[in-house]
């Protein structure tokens, strides 16, 4: 028997291990099965160059539970250890044994899948034990080992008499971590770190109901059997070629990866790079809401299929936080927890690399089925307008596919759209007038005036498409946006004819007296405008530049304009064409005059959605009193 004390700096090395090195308990499990696998990869790896004359087989890893002794037991079948390397490996905290392993073999092991990095992971079960114990078989001919540690730095290494290859953890669980003998959490645990390892790993029995043999009698009972209920998927679908996989197989894999998750993706984009770094993956893109938060960490990041973290910011593009799927890279470097990214060339790398690809697969769905890219637009469009904003990369390439889409539903690209709209939209700089809606509902009579002037008008209605204009004007210096309830119909686009006004200048300024003396001021700038005399009496539009700060300054860009509180300014525009404007004039009954006007505010408010509360209530009473 070999007493010792293992060699570590500091006297108090586990308290510090589960109070600071693991911030999460519960991580034990993936780290210690993660070791099974390591265990297992490095000897089918020895064997397959003959290093290590034994028969690989089909080894598995299995947890067990012992709820009555108060034990979790973690079994490999992998290579094992003799005495003398539980001593180096074990008894030499943060000694890593997959790092000596991949040193030593770097150049035949460099795609075995070894996972271990740190030698501190088997200490996490510290977290939870308040003794661990290893018995384990070296696939040398040697004998078995026994280490037994109670959580000091003192251990015990004896001899044993197993028989078998590949090593047994077992973790006596402490009272204040018993719900780590609960079935439950430990499926929990499997499911959420180790579903997609590598090596099957089994968790209890399953019954499995044998199929009837031929010519079998009516009456005769299908046999039930005990199976290994083998927890894991270990060839999951990233891991695989992208010839090799049908639409059916990556939806199946979509809905393995979101088991409550209904909905179909609308595509998939499958990552496979080998240099300058090692990355596969699969993205899917589901249909977005306008919510940018609910949608972000919905990306799995797995190394060599262990499962990390969903929290992906730095290796995935901030907008393809919002896709779903996963990304598995060898090369994204991670703490000891495996919970958090170091600064490190390769993570811009990966990014970039991220970024193009998705780029370019954007591109080919465009250009090889371009009706359903367009039917798809309204469920991707957030996720593409907000990469336009956040990578420049991404904006770089993005003409060749993004669309804007018009109120009559053709989707135009930006270099489509200035040719649709050069001849009769120009200002009187000779700037290109894109008109646009946020609302087609809301803004339903403004867009039939634009339309009636023989206008193309868009749909722009993403919560950050304030900004995208921004971007898209300073890099289109001759373009403008302007929302088509906002004060440009007959001021900002030269009109092929003027209309004439029914009231004289004298008879114009009487009437913005009278208008001017009944709404509030200063939220409304009353103009007299001659329109069309079908148009409405009163027109409420809102000066572009002022709307549009306003709405970024809601969205998060208006912190650096100072325009948080901006207040709200409106101009009135009253149809001096109109029955109503003349009606308004000629009465002479100050309080009839002053319920039209108020009514005609009133009327217009409502087609803006400003109408509310008590307003509302006053408008509601007063129309029921006219109607009388």
């Amino acid at each position: 028997m070999t007493t010792g004390k293992i060699n570590v700096s500091v006297e108090n090395i586990f308290p510090l291990i589960k109070k600071f090195l693991y911030n999460d308990h519960e991580i034990f499990l993936r780290e210690l099965v993660s070791n099974g696998t390591d265990a297992t990869l490095k000897l089918k790896h020895l064997t397959s160059i003959g290093e290590a004359k034994v028969e690989y087989g089909n080894p598995i890893i299995e947890v067990k539970i012992d709820k009555e002794g108060k034990k979790l037991h973690i079994i490999d079948q992998g290579l094992g250890m003799t005495a003398d390397e539980v001593e180096k490996y074990i008894n030499q905290v943060a000694f890593s044994g997959a790092e000596e392993f991949l040193d030593k073999y770097k150049d035949s092991a460099k795609d075995s899948g070894i996972i271990g990095h740190f030698g501190l992971g088997f200490y996490s079960a510290f977290m939870v034990a308040e003794k661990v114990e290893i018995i384990t078989k070296s696939f040398k001919d040697e004998p078995a080992a026994h280490w037994t540690c109670d959580g000091s730095p003192e251990f015990s290494l004896t001899a044993h008499d197993k028989t078998d290859r590949g090593t047994e953890i077992i973790l006596h669980i402490a009272e204040d971590s018993l719900e780590f003998l609960e079935e439950f959490k430990i499926r929990e645990l499997l499911n959420k770190y180790n579903k997609f390892m590598p090596i099957p790993i089994k968790f209890g029995t399953k019954k499995e109901t044998l199929p009837l043999p031929d010519g079998a009698a009516e009456d005769a009972k299908p046999e039930e059997i005990e199976v290994d209920n083998i927890i894991n998927n270990p060839n999951p679908a990233w891991t695989k070629q992208p010839v090799d996989l049908t639409d059916e197989d990556y939806k199946k894999f979509y809905h393995e990866l979101y088991p409550m998750q209904f909905e179909e993706p609308l595509f998939n984009i499958h990552l496979n790079v080998d240099y300058p770094f090692n990355l596969t993956g699969i993205l899917y893109f589901p249909k977005m809401s306008a919510d940018l938060q609910m949608q972000k960490d919905k990306i799995q990041l797995y190394q060599n299929q262990v499962y990390v973290t969903d929290n992906v910011e730095g290796i995935v593009p901030e907008f393809l936080g919002m896709l779903k799927g996963v990304i598995d890279s060898p090369d994204i470097p991670l703490n000891v927890s495996r919970s958090g990214l170091q600064a490190d060339s390769n993570v811009k790398k990966i990014s970039n690399y991220i970024t193009r690809k998705v780029a370019d697969k954007l591109k080919a769905l465009f250009n090889e089925n371009r009706e359903d890219f367009e039917k798809k637009w309204n469920d991707i469009k957030i996720v593409l307008e907000y990469g336009m904003l956040s990578e420049p990369k991404f904006y770089e390439k993005a003409g060749d596919f993004v669309l804007y889409p018009s109120v009559d539903d053709k989707y135009y690209t930006l270099a489509e759209l200035k040719d649709a709209i050069k001849e009769n939209q120009t200002d009187k700089d000779g700037k290109l007038v894109v008109l646009y809606a946020s609302n087609k509902e809301s803004q339903h009579g403004y867009i039939e005036i634009a339309k009636e002037k023989g206008y193309e008008v868009l749909v722009l209605d993403s919560p950050i498409v304030s900004h995208l204009i921004q971007k898209l004007e300073g890099d289109n210096e001759k373009m403008t946006f302007t929302r088509v309830d906002s004060d440009h119909i007959d001021n900002l686009i030269k009109k092929e004819e003027t209309q004439i006004s029914k009231l004289s200048d004298d008879e114009k300024e009487n009437l913005k007296t009278v208008v001017e003396a009944i709404v509030p001021k200063p939220t409304y700038s009353v103009q007299m405008e001659a329109l069309d005399s079908n148009a409405a009496p009163f027109i409420i539009t809102q000066p572009e530049f002022m709307r549009r700060m306003k709405e970024m300054s809601q969205t998060g860009g208006g912190g650096m304009f100072g325009m948080g509180n901006m207040p709200e300014m409106y101009n009135l525009v009253v149809n001096t064409n109109s029955e109503l404007a003349t009606t308004i004039l000629k009465n002479e009954d100050k309080s009839a005059q002053e319920s039209l006007v108020k009514q005609a505010l009133d009327l217009a408010k409502i087609s803006q959605g400003l109408l509310k509360g008590e307003e509302l209530t006053a408008f509601v009473k007063r129309s029921f009193e006219l109607i009388k």
